[in-house]
C-alpha cells in the first residue's frame, strides 16, 4: 500500500470523529445551556401594584428585561408588535398573564411557571393567549422543525448549481427560480395542507423563497469564489452553525450569549424570525430579518457573477455542459 492512500485513510479516520464532535456540540450544547437571557416581558398597572411582580422577574439576574405599560391595552399592543413575549397585568382581581404562544411556546410556558410561582399559594392566575399558535400546530413543534428542511433545500440548490457548472446569468436564474418554486411549495404544504401557518399566503411564500435564495446563493457564491471548499464552508455556516443557533424552536434569547445574536445574523435564524412575523404577527418586526436575508442573497448572487466571470477569463477553463465546442480549423497547405 502506497503512502498516499494510507495518509488518506488516516485522514478520514481522524476527520469523521471531528465532524461528529462538531455536529454534536453545535446541536446539543445550545439545548443543554438553554435559559432566558434578557427576555423582554412587560408589567401593566399601577406602579405600586406591579412593583412586586417586577421584583420577582428581577430576582433572576439578566434573565428578564422588564418593560412597564400603563394598562392592558398597551401591553397587548406591545405583544402583537413583537416588542415583548408576554406581560403580567395587575388588576383589582389579581394578576392576569398575557402570553403569545405563536412567538414561542417554550417562552409562554416559562412565563406561566414564573408568574404562578410568584402568586400566593392556591391562587389561580388567569392566562390569555394573545397570539396563539394555529390549531394544526398547537405546540409549535412543526414550525420549529420546518427550518432544517428549508436549510437543507437551500444548500442542495447551491450544490446543484455548482456541480452542473452553471455560470453567470444561468446560475442566477436557476437559484432565483428554484427559490421561488421552493417558496410556493413550502407554503402550499405548511399553510394549505398542514395548517401550521396563519398569515397571508403570499407573504409566507415570499419569506420561504427569500430564505431559500439567501442560503442557496451563499453556498453557490462561495463555491464560485473558492472552489469546492466553498460548498463545505457554506454547509457549515448554514447547517452546523446557523441551524442550531437559529432560535426557531425556542427563542433567540434562550441561547447562550452571544449566539442568540449571531444566529439572527445568519440565514436560518433570520428565516425563522421573518416567517414567524408574517405568519402570526401581520408582518410586525419583519424588517430586520428581511433585510438580513436580502443582504445574504445579494452578496451570494454577486459572488456567483464575479466567480463566473473570473472562471471564464481563466485560460484552460472547461466550458459548461452543453456549450458549443469551437475547433480551430487547420491552416491551408502551402
Amino acid at each position: 500500500m502506497s503512502a498516499t492512500p494510507t495518509r488518506r485513510m488516516i485522514g478520514v479516520m481522524l476527520l469523521i470523529p471531528v465532524i461528529a464532535a462538531l455536529a454534536l456540540t453545535a446541536f446539543a450544547w445550545p439545548a443543554a445551556r438553554s435559559a432566558p437571557h434578557d427576555l423582554p416581558v412587560g408589567v401593566a398597572g399601577p406602579a405600586s401594584a406591579t412593583a412586586p411582580i417586577q421584583q420577582g422577574f428581577e430576582r433572576q439576574p439578566d434573565a428578564f428585561e422588564v418593560h412597564r405599560y400603563d394598562d392592558e391595552a398597551a401591553a397587548r399592543e406591545a405583544i402583537e408588535d413583537r416588542d415583548i413575549y408576554g406581560a403580567v397585568v395587575v388588576t383589582a382581581e389579581g394578576p392576569h398573564l398575557l402570553t403569545a404562544s405563536a412567538a414561542g411556546p417554550i417562552v409562554a410556558q416559562l412565563l406561566r411557571e414564573a408568574v404562578t410561582a410568584q402568586a400566593p399559594t392556591g391562587t389561580q392566575v388567569p392566562v390569555t393567549d394573545v397570539v396563539a399558535t394555529p390549531s394544526g400546530d398547537p405546540r409549535g413543534s412543526v414550525f420549529g422543525a420546518s427550518m432544517l428542511p428549508l436549510t437543507l433545500g437551500g444548500v442542495a440548490t447551491g450544490v446543484l448549481v455548482t456541480l452542473l457548472a452553471l455560470r453567470g446569468v444561468r446560475a442566477v436564474g436557476a437559484l432565483s427560480g428554484a427559490a421561488a418554486l421552493a417558496g410556493l411549495t413550502a407554503t402550499a404544504l405548511a399553510h394549505s395542507w398542514l395548517d401550521v401557518l396563519a398569515g397571508d399566503w403570499w407573504a409566507e411564500a415570499g419569506a420561504f423563497g427569500l430564505a431559500a435564495l439567501a442560503i442557496g446563493a451563499t453556498v453557490a457564491g462561495l463555491a464560485k469564489l473558492i472552489g469546492q471548499a466553498g460548498i463545505g464552508l457554506g454547509a457549515f455556516l448554514m447547517v452546523l452553525l446557523g441551524n442550531p443557533i437559529s432560535g426557531v424552536s425556542s427563542a433567540p434569547e434562550f441561547l447562550p450569549e452571544p449566539f442568540g445574536v449571531i444566529g439572527q445574523l445568519l440565514p436560518p435564524g433570520a428565516s425563522g424570525s421573518l416567517l414567524r412575523s408574517v405568519a402570526f404577527f401581520d408582518g410586525n418586526a419583519a424588517g430586520t430579518p428581511a433585510l438580513t436575508l436580502t443582504v445574504w442573497a445579494v452578496l451570494g448572487l454577486a459572488a456567483v457573477l464575479v466567480g463566473s466571470r473570473r472562471a471564464s477569463a481563466t485560460p484552460g477553463t472547461p466550458p459548461p455542459p452543453g456549450a458549443p465546442v469551437r475547433t480551430r480549423e487547420p491552416a491551408p497547405a502551402a
